[in-house]
């Protein structure tokens, strides 16, 4: 797979997150405040109605990584939806930064540790937040 291609997600795209998941929460809130945000259509895989199947994914997968389709039906997971997300967003320039060698691999990465610990570091985090 060629190491830019989620730079050219076309919007608009789809973000798939987990609504209970409180960095998404953040992440979403954000997003729905975006000067662009015309371009992102955000859909929750814990909402009651959602099925992934319908969309030719699995729930469990999913749950474990980012997903995003653009409008061309391309799929992008993990960090590779973040790039395309927030090159759609309009900071392409960064996330070709992120596509370098090294760099991509150290961000893949610490995605993939971040996305398997996503759950308990959202517990802690709204634990400390609330002691604040």
């Amino acid at each position: 797979m060629n190491r830019f291609k989620s730079l050219n997600a076309v919007p608009p795209v789809t973000l798939f997150h987990d609504g209970h998941c409180p960095f998404c929460q953040q992440e979403v809130a954000w997003l729905e405040k975006h000067r662009h945000r015309e371009y992102i259509k955000l859909v929750d895989i814990q909402d009651n109605g959602f099925n992934a199947q319908a969309h030719g994914q699995e729930f469990n997968a999913m749950m474990g990584q980012l997903h995003l389709q653009d409008s061309q039906g391309e799929w992008y997971i993990g960090m590779d939806a973040s790039r395309a997300l927030y090159a759609v967003l309009g900071y392409r320039r960064l996330m070709w930064v992120s596509c370098l060698p090294g760099i991509r691999a150290l961000m893949n990465a610490g995605y993939r540790f971040f996305a398997r610990r996503r759950i308990r570091l959202g517990q802690w985090w709204e634990k400390r937040q609330a002691k604040r």
